[in-house]
């Protein structure tokens, strides 16, 4: 949905664009009215700061601009007027059904790091409104704090990539993959759950059953073609400033995997297996704390759908179809995700 013209912030409830952490410097900032805004930094030294736009923000309810990590200076950082709004330093572009609103959710307990709660889709809806309207959105920051952002959909966006790059060169780019099997089973499940009617996903898998031709303008089948799409980002940035996460380590492993993206990133090494337990009932690791919060906190009701049954000859028939794109993905990407 595109925000109105005198519109209100993306996010859901409770914190206008993702909540900001308890104890920390980010709500505190915005609910005095204060903190910087600056002017473009000098080129190479990173995404520009842009004066203030008066521009709209994606809706939702609350204040707060962004999430904090539990313990950080965000909130106070907006209470005590501190902080700036800038452009993201680092960007999480895809993909969908992957386990990006996990990684986010993760990296949140982080303090250095402050993210925009709802997806922005900028570099692919909201383009027009420009970047002064887009780090508007951002959450306030001090010096050494990270801002993020993830909208999944980036990553199969034609135009994203050079309009990520446009803003800024030095853009660190995360890519969380799956199985692009069972990532397009579970883009389907999401679909079901909102239209019932919708047909199965046997007969949406191909153009024609009988020779088993795969019907690739599907988009559950489109976005798992990750070679594809990542030959268009390599085109605007080097393959090391883009780092490929797994899905699946994400859940088996999600301190060996923030620990990887912690790296990346540049930060120190906080996130660890502290920070996790793994709830058998859902299948999913949880966080001992989330942010803001006391309390254990596990993805929404909406993570760990049940997947329907597909018939064993389409997904085999999927995974011989994936498998030389899978091939190509590794050689491109230099990781072996152990995919079929």
């Amino acid at each position: 949905m595109l925000p109105g013209a005198g519109g209100s912030r993306p996010g859901g409830s409770g914190g206008g664009g993702g909540g900001s952490a308890a104890g920390t410097p980010g709500t505190l900032t915005s609910l005095l009215g204060e903190g910087s805004k600056r002017l473009p930094q000098a080129a190479g030294a990173g995404p520009e700061m842009l004066p203030g736009a008066g521009g709209s923000r994606p809706g939702g309810s609350g204040g707060g601009g962004g999430g904090s990590a539990a313990g950080t200076p965000g909130t106070l950082t907006s209470l005590l007027g501190e902080g700036s709004k800038r452009l993201p330093q680092a960007v999480i572009i895809g993909v969908k059904k992957g386990g990006t609103r996990a990684l986010l959710e993760f990296l949140r307990v982080h303090p250095d790091v402050r993210a925009v709660g709802a997806e922005p889709h900028f570099f692919d809806r909201n383009y027009e409104r420009g970047l002064a309207w887009y780090r508007d959105l951002m959450p306030r920051t001090l010096e050494g704090q990270i801002t993020m952002e993830k909208t999944p959909s980036y990553f199969v966006t034609k135009e994203a990539p050079a309009r990520i790059s446009s803003m800024s060169k030095g853009t660190k780019l995360i890519v969380v993959v799956r199985d692009p099997v069972t990532r397009a089973i579970s883009d389907y499940t999401q679909t079901l759950s909102k239209k019932p009617d919708i047909p199965t996903f046997e007969s949406l898998t191909f153009k024609n059953r009988t020779t088993g031709l795969i019907d690739t303008s599907w988009s559950a089948i489109q976005i798992g073609i990750y070679a594809k799409h990542l030959e268009n980002w390599l085109l605007y940035f080097p393959i090391g400033q883009i780092l490929f996460v797994s899905g699946e380590r994400l859940i088996s492993d999600p301190a060996g995997e923030l620990g990887r993206v912690q790296d990346f990133l540049g930060l120190k090494r906080i996130i660890t297996d502290k920070h996790f337990y793994f709830n058998k009932t859902k299948g999913f690791p949880c966080l001992k704390k989330a942010e803001g919060s006391s309390k254990p906190h596990c993805l929404g009701k909406t993570k760990g759908r049940t997947h329907p049954d597909i018939d064993q000859e389409v997904v085999q028939r999927l995974r011989d179809f994936y498998r030389p794109f899978n091939m190509k993905f590794y050689q491109m990407t230099g990781q072996d995700f152990g995919w079929d």
